[in-house]
């Protein structure tokens, strides 16, 4: 059947042809499937093509929502690839136990968090999601199941995170929780001047804290250059187990006919975030979702770009040349003048993820949201990627749109590990313009970004 289907930046068009998982195994068991006809997906929460199949169909997974067990003692959990995130929370929080990685978002499925290897603001403690599963069922174009783990089928497990869906259909899922004394976080809030200030600063917050992340104003100018404010935080004792629904009582219910995020907007907004934020010196509690998904507390956030959509660039760059490359991804866009809503800057730790495709590495990571106004955003997005290749970095491949096959190889040197394990019944739009592309290609353009 046709849907309406987008990935969450909406800069695609919205139409694909979508299937539900029986279907889908029937399929895959009698051989049905031609090359690169199906990829399962969650709760479409990318920003990029990497969750479309525009020629092909989509395998709409949250149907497969079923939580399998919990172990009160070890906190062991095992459940379907469609189960979202707020389930697991609330399946664990009685037993003191939490996701011990959770994204910005927690509108996302176990199996999109295994695909997508998501990272938290405690990476340089407990790394990627990844490290925490224990193992997956995945079910190839012959038909069969794997049970997959670092000690059976490793290969495919290494390839099945973090590999955007592309090794096959998971179907479930084990994977270690985190013990907490609560669901609450102690936070406390620094701020900080420039980005120097900052630097200072994120290691000795990340040695004492479970998580910490910085919001910096990026369209501040002057001596203002770099400010921010940086976020730190900790389980709390004594505080609730409860979870609560996901969602909050704000939305934005239709969709603009223009982009409402426009510079005089954000620049009021950040003045108003960094004054309100910025003045509180004492540790407060923060409710778990306030702290860790503060934007879904307003439903359709995203409409708010207007009806040509975002692009959301994240980059991260080796410790060594931080300090030069982030300063200039800013100057990029100020220059560019275009202004990022949400601008999150952390430190990644130097835990490996199992993952061969893995997005975080040892560095600084930096997140930058904006609207699509077409060849000039395109081009500066262009010129952030330059920045962060030529630092010795990585575009993020879960939340792109647009990279070039040549910045993707510079970045992820080992994707031809990943293809040698793809299902060829499995490819998605990124796959097909970035890797595929090169493959295609030969040598010559994988090397042009060096």
């Amino acid at each position: 059947m046709s849907v309406r289907h987008q990935s969450f930046g909406r800069v695609f068009p919205a139409a694909t042809a979508l299937m539900e998982p029986p279907e889908a195994a029937r399929r895959l068991r009698d051989g049905r499937q031609k090359s690169g006809a199906m990829l399962a997906v969650g709760n479409l929460r990318s920003y990029g093509d990497s969750c479309l199949n525009s020629s092909g169909t989509i395998v709409d997974m949250r149907s497969m929502n079923r939580i399998v067990s919990l172990d009160p003692e070890t906190g062991i959990l095992e459940a379907e690839a469609g189960v979202m995130l707020p389930e697991i929370i609330a399946a664990g929080a009685p037993h003191g136990f939490f996701p011990p990685v959770v994204p910005g978002t927690q509108l996302i499925t176990l199996g999109g968090a295994i695909a997508n290897d998501v990272h938290g603001k405690n990476h340089h403690r407990r790394g990627t999601f990844g490290r925490h599963v224990l193992w997956l069922d995945l079910m190839r174009s012959d038909g069969q199941v794997r049970r997959c783990s670092p000690a059976e089928n490793a290969a495919l497990f290494a390839a099945t995170i973090g590999g955007m869906g592309l090794t096959g259909m998971i179907l479930r899922a084990a994977v270690r929780l985190m013990p907490v004394a609560s669901l609450d976080v102690a936070e406390k809030i620094q701020p900080f001047g420039n980005l120097d200030e900052f630097f200072a600063m994120a290691d000795a917050a990340d040695a004492q804290n479970e998580y910490a992340v910085a919001w910096i104003d990026q369209l501040a100018g002057g001596r203002g250059t770099g400010r921010g404010l940086l976020f730190a935080g900790n389980h709390t004792e004594g505080g609730s187990r409860q979870a609560l629904p996901p969602g909050g009582r704000l939305a934005v219910p239709f969709q603009p006919p223009i982009n409402m995020l426009n510079r005089p907007a954000l620049m009021a907004f950040n003045m108003a975030y960094r004054l309100a934020k910025g003045r509180r010196r004492d540790v407060a509690v923060s409710g778990y979702q306030g702290f860790f998904f503060p934007l879904d507390g307003v439903r359709a956030w995203n409409r708010l770009y207007g009806p040509r959509g975002l692009f959301q660039h994240q980059s991260v760059v080796p410790f060594a040349t931080a300090r030069d490359a982030i300063p200039s991804l800013f100057a990029a866009a100020r220059k560019a003048g275009q202004g990022s809503f949400l601008t999150v800057l952390k430190r990644f730790g130097d835990l490996p993820s199992p993952g061969i495709l893995s997005f975080p590495r040892p560095g600084y990571t930096l997140t930058l949201d904006f609207p699509n106004r077409g060849p000039s955003t395109r081009a500066l997005l262009d010129t952030l990627d330059q920045i962060t290749v030529e630092a010795g970095g990585a575009v993020n491949p879960y939340k792109d749109a647009r990279m070039g096959p040549a910045v993707f190889a510079a970045s992820f040197p080992r994707w031809p590990e990943l293809e040698a394990l793809r299902d060829p019944a499995f490819v998605s739009d990124f796959w097909r313009r970035t890797a595929l592309a090169l493959q295609h290609s030969g040598p010559g353009l994988a090397t042009a970004a060096e």
